[in-house]
């Protein structure tokens, strides 16, 4: 990786079209609203994803997508799916039910940059609940 830009993306998506794409998506009224979406979630998801998918994750982000994820450090114990989305809205001072909504969005967003291989070896990585916050049904084996 080249050392100005450590986090050069795959896809092609400029930070701007990936915005544009959140705000589209997730029926924010302003762009402003829409990074702030982004930025909050990957931050706190830049707390949870480790080794070799992290690195890989950052790459395919734009670039500073890719900086807002990397910028965390991974956290020693890793969050639920749901624990996750509350720890998000005590940061933010936003709701669950806002919090899932700005999640939900920005992980589809994600998901379509990082690709399927990737996000189901994120989703064996990450603690239960993860899945249907990237918009995936969430399989459990029977006890």
């Amino acid at each position: 990786m080249n050392q100005q830009q450590p986090f050069r993306s795959h896809a092609g998506m400029t930070f701007e079209h990936m915005l544009e794409q959140v705000r589209y998506e997730g029926a924010y009224a302003t762009r402003a609203q829409a990074e702030r979406a982004v930025r909050a979630v990957l931050a706190a998801l830049g707390q949870q994803v480790t080794g070799e998918d992290r690195r890989e994750l950052a790459a395919r982000l734009p670039h500073e997508a890719a900086v807002t994820f990397a910028s965390e450090i991974p956290a020693t114990q890793p969050l639920t799916g749901w624990a996750f989305v509350r720890e998000l809205a005590r940061r933010t001072g936003g709701t669950p039910a806002t919090t899932r909504w700005d999640t939900g969005t920005v992980f589809r967003i994600v998901a379509r940059l990082a690709g399927e291989d990737l996000i189901s070896r994120l989703l064996t990585q990450l603690p239960s609940g993860y899945a249907l916050l990237f918009g995936r049904a969430e399989l459990t084996q029977a006890a």
